[in-house]
């Protein structure tokens, strides 16, 4: 008998809770660190640039809203699901990144770390970056970090997990939206992430996740009007002065990222956290 045929995988985008067919019917095929054949993967367009964005906007009240306790154990059981896909997650880092089995599966352990990590971060932001101010007056004056709303996000391109989870849970730890450019050659974890948080709990459009080429799809996130933040770390380092100069056009918050992919391995800090907060400041009179 002959062998049977294996079914070629095509990939969706993760928009609004849903996984849409990119606008345009594109696709582009996904292989391994060796060149063989993985899947295809939907080739996202400008239209589901606009639609990732008013879904991301949509969200925004309602994540930004809940309480940050609330927003801390949404994002805790992300990893939960996380940690059950484990083996999913570090096969298709094997083959993404042409680690061996036991290096994926370290990235992946700190990948599901990191999250958790930012997690426990969300009941903390307005302790450790808010303030009681003194003032010279009958006022008492307080400033709290408040969420700046969507944020674009360039994901690393060689860092197809670890290097994803560093730069999106962040953003959903300070309480913004994220519309997420996967790995252009490896997109396949972040197809996978997609599917659990669609299976975890958070809300539909508070993430949505793009496959496509960083270079055509980011310079339209850099320009629109309705994005409040840019993480680059996914672009070429010649074309970041170019996003940066259109996402000013808007009075985007853009995120300064080293020349070079950094080594995702080490440590995370506040950093990212600081980049999609915004401090508000008031004033209430005392006294009689």
């Amino acid at each position: 008998m002959p062998d049977r045929m294996p079914v070629a995988k095509t990939y969706k985008l993760y928009v609004g809770g849903a996984f849409p067919r990119s606008e345009s019917g594109r696709s582009y095929p996904v292989s391994d660190a060796k060149g063989n054949f993985l899947a295809n993967a939907a080739h996202a367009s400008r239209k589901d640039v606009r639609d990732a964005v008013v879904a991301a906007r949509k969200a925004f009240p309602g994540w930004s809203g809940t309480t940050a306790y609330n927003r801390g154990q949404v994002l805790y059981r992300v990893a939960e699901v996380l940690e059950g896909r484990h083996e999913q997650f570090a096969a298709e880092v094997a083959a993404a990144e042409g680690v061996s089995a036991r290096k994926a599966q370290s990235l992946v352990d700190a990948a599901v770390d990191r999250w958790v990590w930012y997690a426990g971060w969300t009941d903390k932001i307005a302790t450790v970056l808010g303030a009681a101010n003194p003032v010279a007056g009958p006022y008492f004056s307080f400033t709290v970090p408040e969420p700046s709303g969507v944020a674009a996000v360039l994901a690393p391109q060689r860092s197809s997990l670890l290097g994803l989870v560093s730069v999106l849970a962040p953003v959903l730890a300070a309480g913004c939206t994220a519309v997420v450019v996967s790995s252009t050659d490896r997109p396949l974890p972040a197809i996978t992430l997609s599917e659990v948080l669609a299976t975890s709990d958070v809300p539909a459009g508070v993430v949505n996740v793009l496959t496509g080429r960083a270079a055509e799809l980011g310079p339209w996130l850099a320009s629109h009007g309705d994005v409040d933040a840019l993480d680059p770390a996914g672009a070429d380092a010649r074309e970041r002065p170019e996003l940066a100069r259109q996402a000013a056009d808007t009075v985007k918050r853009v995120l300064r990222v080293p020349e070079d992919e950094p080594d995702w391995t080490r440590p995370p800090d506040i950093g990212r956290l600081r980049h999609y907060l915004e401090a508000k400041t008031v004033w209430h009179p005392m006294g009689a």
